[in-house]
């Protein structure tokens, strides 16, 4: 039986065929890798310009209080993430994550007020298994919708031109603003965010519309498309993670220096202090430090440090401290970059460690995140 014929599309795959993209599977999905110009030149296109890339395999979450409330949906999902939900203000987005009972991510989301209720998207290799999370924690108080539509992400200095093509008020949304709009005359719901380091849009769009949106983006001569190897790699060099990855399970949000996606609202001392899975661990770590710290790392040289390779305090790889996550050439910094956890004791930047490649412990400076500079229209 052929491999991919269990693999699921998305709305926009035979655009990615018809484009030239080679195809690989990614969450249970047959996506695009990379395009005829290839993984470098489509990273540098979004940071020169604009690059559209598929995200549809991600899920689009409805939640909405039975009773109607905002209140009452935005206490809820409190339940099970150390973020600020009721404060967050209509047509806003913020990043969340769901923890475990010991602290642990489950997942990575983004959490939208709008209206009477939460737009939510979450990681496709995840989304199952969230779907099960909410309803089983807070289904009898909720309603919990899957959205099946396509979702396209339009990255890079001239999105904001390239989008206001089909929609003018585009270019007067801040950074993690969300309206709703009409694009062709096509009802979509836009935010200005992304992961790519860069200023940007993610755009909900109807599946049968998907394309021949995509197509009039691709029209504008700003605009390419990017496959997933150059989103990864724009992300790395923005120090953001990818769950399954840089986060999960194993590592709390103040390991994974994610504190600043929880709010003082939710930490000690806050008025809802607490009450999410995982609070005490991560509450005392967030008041006295975690062991360990995910950080920034540039290898000395052209040679990449690739996720797994063992991490040690000395050249002789005789003390083994900790392990890459994500690591590859970043094309924007013109070297390797990567990310992984630490102890704190070797947590400063500027810090001299090793890492084991192929046998060798080649040496390896701590860097503060990101490794590029953001361009986030706040």
């Amino acid at each position: 039986m052929d491999d991919t014929a269990a693999l699921k599309t998305t709305p926009l795959h035979q655009l990615h065929v018809s484009l030239g993209a080679r195809m690989v599977p990614f969450a249970g999905y047959d996506m695009p890798v990379q395009y005829p110009a290839g993984v470098m030149k489509e990273h540098l296109q979004t940071r020169a310009a604009a690059g559209l890339f598929d995200v549809s395999h991600m899920g689009q979450v409805v939640i909405k209080a039975k009773s109607g409330k905002y209140e009452d949906v935005a206490l809820a999902l409190e339940s099970l993430v150390p973020v600020d939900i009721l404060g967050l203000a209509e047509g806003r987005q913020r990043y969340g994550f769901f923890t475990d009972d010991k602290g642990g991510i489950l997942d990575d989301l983004m959490i939208t007020h709008l209206d009477d209720h939460l737009f939510v998207v979450v990681n496709a290799a995840c989304k199952d298994a969230d779907l099960a999370h909410l309803q089983r924690h807070i289904g009898e108080i909720c309603d919990i919708t899957v959205l099946d539509r396509a979702l396209i992400a339009l990255q890079g200095p001239r999105a904001v031109d390239v989008l206001a093509e089909l929609w003018a008020d585009v270019a007067s949304m801040r950074f993690m603003d969300v309206r709703h709009c009409r694009l062709h005359d096509v009802s979509c719901l836009v935010s200005r965010s992304g992961y790519s380091g860069e200023d940007g849009y993610e755009i909900s769009v109807p599946n049968e519309m998907a394309e021949d949106i995509a197509k009039r983006l691709l029209e504008h001569p700003d605009a390419q498309p990017i496959g997933l190897g150059a989103r990864d790699s724009l992300r790395l060099e923005a120090g953001l993670c990818l769950y399954g990855n840089d986060i999960d399970t194993t590592t709390t949000p103040v390991e994974a220096a994610l504190e600043w996606g929880m709010q003082k609202a939710r930490k000690t001392g806050g008025a809802r202090a607490g009450g999410f899975p995982g609070a005490d661990r991560i509450l005392s770590e967030l008041d006295t430090g975690a062991t360990r710290r995910r950080v920034g790392l540039k290898p000395e040289g052209k040679a990449p440090v690739r996720s797994h390779a063992k991490l040690y305090a000395d050249a002789e790889g005789k003390t083994e401290i900790g392990e890459v996550t994500s690591g590859g050439f970043g094309p924007s910094v013109e070297g390797p970059v990567a990310m992984g956890y630490v102890p704190v004791s070797h947590a400063a930047a500027g810090t001299e460690i090793y890492a084991e490649v192929r046998g060798k412990y080649l040496p390896i400076a701590v860097s503060a995140l990101p490794f590029i500079t953001p361009t986030y229209k706040r």
